[in-house]
């Protein structure tokens, strides 16, 4: 039972540090190509047991703007091609976060099924984005006593709730400006990388450069689409956020997600009431849902309050794989005779750089409001309409109170240019909802097309359950270049 409720705790901790003409007031920071970088053996922690990787380091401006000036080195990875004949081109990816490292994330997708048509046609090339891993690592000092669960605020049940996030929030971003020694963490932006991506390109002798990104990694591929229209060849946008950034209201659109998805668990456990006993039909698993977070809201149980188990239950939705471990940490909570969980050993967090990357990222993007009132009223009106997840998601965040203003707009989508983006996305997603992949379409217009798998879960593409009609498209266009003539609804 100890081990269980511990890992409810680890899994939060891990999980929610890694949850994206253009407008910009910097230039799109043209790459001129360059000699081909040396390949190398990569970090030692990078660890790729399935394939082949190579690693390299290639410089990029600190601030765009000033091309000439300070210099820093992004980590680049590589699969390379074992076809030449087959070969088009290099395909960048991109896991997620902002804040997941991307150097072995080759691997991950070979685990998971990527075809080997894909792996055929493109050398891979994941990287570490700037500010995280090995490439210029950004670093707030989070310790591991803050009271700081995630890149998710947390659950707030009242208005004096959001007043104790928000004074967690403004300690944290102080910090995080504290921190800031060497002045890189204003930098880090999602416009940056792009631009930082366009280097890569250049870089590798490459005169287009495909991409494939899920979760915020939609925003990334969304922002270099359009400030490098030219220069994105095939781009694949999965599980999307919505926009080239995370704001308010994508982070708000995580509650509409968790309520949509939420009734897939809620049949899968009533199916199976007999094994866990959380109800036996799906009204009554989300009204036990409601009543064991408010059990854990007075009277926390094995180091797991309400916050956390709500944060929990949110991760446990991230698909259909991962609905067992979350029925069995229910039944263990409703148990509440295990003993509290011990606290983990006092010093810097693990998942440091990773909340550090998603802050300044998501911070530095776009403006957000600055009066706590504003975050009191969403949360208030997100609890209502969204039982679930809505106070959680509309809370305070450190971007309150960052100590930096924007540098420039965030990348506007642009929806002039080559019909070149396929948006694919899950019908049930409780971090990026059918909705952000509908608003990503309506903003590239012509230049996209969407197609919607009939699935549940974060992750469409080689990903998360048995998805054979998006796969099917999207392998058909990374490979042979098919954009389907009109958006698919997958049967």
């Amino acid at each position: 039972m100890r081990g269980r409720r511990n890992l409810i705790r680890a899994t939060v901790l891990a999980l929610l540090a890694g949850l994206t003409g253009a407008a910009v007031a910097a230039p799109a920071g043209a790459a001129e190509p360059a000699a081909e970088p040396e390949w190398g053996p990569c970090p030692a922690d990078v660890v790729a047991p399935l394939v082949a990787l190579q690693c390299t380091q290639i410089p990029v401006p600190l601030d765009h703007g000033s091309p000439d000036g300070e210099q820093i080195t992004i980590t680049v990875s590589r699969l390379a091609s074992t076809k030449p004949e087959k070969r088009r081109g290099i395909l960048i990816l991109n896991p997620g976060g902002p804040g997941g490292s991307g150097l072995a994330f080759a691997n991950d997708l070979v685990k998971r099924g990527l075809p080997a048509s894909v792996q055929d046609s493109y050398d891979i090339i994941g990287f570490d984005t700037r500010g995280v891993g090995h490439s210029d690592p950004v670093s707030c000092g989070f310790t591991t006593d803050q009271d700081y669960i995630g890149n998710i605020p947390p659950y707030a049940a009242d208005d004096a709730a959001v007043l104790r996030t928000a004074e967690v929030a403004r300690e944290v971003a102080q910090r995080c400006a504290a921190n800031d020694r060497n002045g890189h963490l204003r930098h880090v932006t999602t416009a940056n990388v792009a631009r930082d991506m366009d280097r890569i390109r250049a870089a590798l002798g490459e005169e287009k450069a495909s991409f494939l990104g899920f979760s915020y990694g939609s925003a990334l591929g969304a922002a270099y689409a359009s400030l490098f229209p030219d220069r994105a060849d095939r781009v694949v946008l999965d599980s999307n956020v919505g926009d080239t950034h995370l704001d308010p209201d994508g982070i708000r659109r995580y509650a509409l997600g968790a309520e949509e998805t939420f009734g897939d668990f809620a049949r899968w456990a009533a199916d199976r009431h007999g094994t866990y006993g959380l109800g036996a039909t799906p009204e009554e698993v989300r009204q036990t849902y409601l009543r064991l977070a408010a059990q854990l809201d007075d009277r926390p149980s094995g180091g797991v309050d309400g916050r956390m188990f709500r944060a929990a239950t949110f991760v446990g939705l991230y698909g259909p794989t991962l609905y067992g471990s979350t029925a069995a940490a229910w039944q263990s909570l409703l148990s509440g005779d295990a003993p509290p969980a011990p606290a983990p050993p006092a010093g810097p967090s693990p998942q440091d750089n990773a909340y550090s990357a998603f802050l300044a990222t998501t911070c530095n993007d776009v403006a957000w409001p600055r009066d706590v009132a504003v975050y009191q009223r969403a949360v208030a009106q997100d609890r209502e309409r969204f039982p679930v997840y809505g106070a959680a998601s509309a809370n305070v965040l450190p971007c309150a109170f960052w100590p930096y203003e924007p540098a420039e707009p965030p990348v506007r989508v642009l929806d002039e240019g080559p019909a070149n983006v396929l948006i694919v996305q899950n019908r049930h997603d409780p971090v990026t909802p059918l909705r952000g992949g509908e608003l990503l379409r309506e903003k590239f217009g012509d230049r996209a097309r969407l197609v919607v798998e009939n699935g549940s879960g974060h992750g469409v593409y080689a990903g998360v359950g048995d998805t054979p009609c998006a796969l099917g498209v999207t392998t058909s266009y990374l490979v042979d270049g098919t954009l389907p003539p009109d958006d698919v609804v997958c049967r």
